[in-house]
């Protein structure tokens, strides 16, 4: 794996249309921070069969969307593919024969870049795995690209993606179901620990609101603490673990029951969904 720094500036995107195929939380990410970096409504188009979902992107970013995908979409320079696994061939389907010339970046999970290019008739093909905190601004995606891909349409996936938040560039695709993994899934971990620590934390007699507090700022902290550190994480959980004290206590209580074994199983588990949701809805 490699990252890279975005080598476009937002006003590069000012000479591009884009075209959003679904219109849900990712896309709704996507496109807000476009807007917010100054990027007009009219420069995207977006299509979104469910009217609840039209209806809320022309309320909060005053992007109309279309129910149905038409000739409009030929001006399109590149098409990002935000409809859910098992959609996307149908979707390609209704659609692919209007974009035929656009470079298309996927954000659907499993779905390998193979079956993309054979449905869109186009080797231009980026898959992107993104996850929820690109809803915030502190987003990080995994981004995959295809050989026919080139340096400047790369760029230019970059100047979108880095409305979310960060980025880095995998050289297999196999390795974006180990992103999936890691970080698709991983918000969702990370609720799951600050529910148990929530719960533990009212369970002892905090106000839930104070554990809640005390729950987020702990782990937003740690992440920060281990972002600008240059030090190995294992070295920063050990310094705050004395030995007889209480993180001793509480992390010895994880080691027997082995949490951090499960844990590492629980995300084979996630990342052997990614692929198989390839060959689940993928092409032949």
């Amino acid at each position: 794996m490699s990252t890279r720094p975005d080598s476009s500036p937002p006003t590069a995107l000012q000479a591009q249309k884009l075209a959003f195929i679904g219109g849900g939380n990712m896309a709704s990410a996507i496109i807000g921070g476009l807007i917010k970096q100054g990027l007009s409504p009219s420069h995207m188009a977006v299509v979104e069969p469910f009217a609840e979902a039209r209806a809320r992107l022309l309320t909060q970013y005053g992007v109309s969307a279309q129910e149905h995908a038409d000739a409009t979409l030929q001006d399109a320079t590149l098409v990002i593919w935000a409809v859910k696994p098992q959609t996307f061939r149908d979707a390609a389907a209704l659609t692919g024969h209007f974009t035929t010339q656009a470079l298309h970046l996927s954000v659907a999970a499993g779905i390998r870049s193979d079956s993309i290019a054979r449905w869109l008739a186009s080797e231009r093909v980026v898959r992107a795995m993104p996850n929820t905190p690109a809803l915030v601004g502190r987003g990080i995606s995994g981004l995959f690209a295809r050989a026919a891909v080139s340096a400047q349409d790369k760029a230019l996936v970059q100047s979108v993606i880095a409305t979310t938040g960060e980025h880095l560039w995998v050289d297999a695709e196999a390795q974006l179901d180990a992103v999936t993994a890691l970080s698709g899934s991983g918000p969702a971990y990370v609720f799951y620990f600050l529910e148990a620590m929530v719960q533990a934390g009212a369970g002892m007699g905090l106000p839930p609101e104070a554990a809640r507090q005390l729950a987020i700022s702990t782990f937003s902290g740690a992440a920060e603490l281990a972002r600008q550190s240059i030090e190995p994480i294992e070295l920063l959980r050990e310094r705050v673990t004395s030995k007889g004290g209480t993180t001793y206590a509480a992390l010895c209580a994880m080691e027997r029951d082995g949490i951090k074994p499960l844990f590492v199983q629980a995300m084979r588990a996630a990342g052997a969904r990614a692929a198989e949701l390839g060959d689940e809805f993928g092409a032949p």
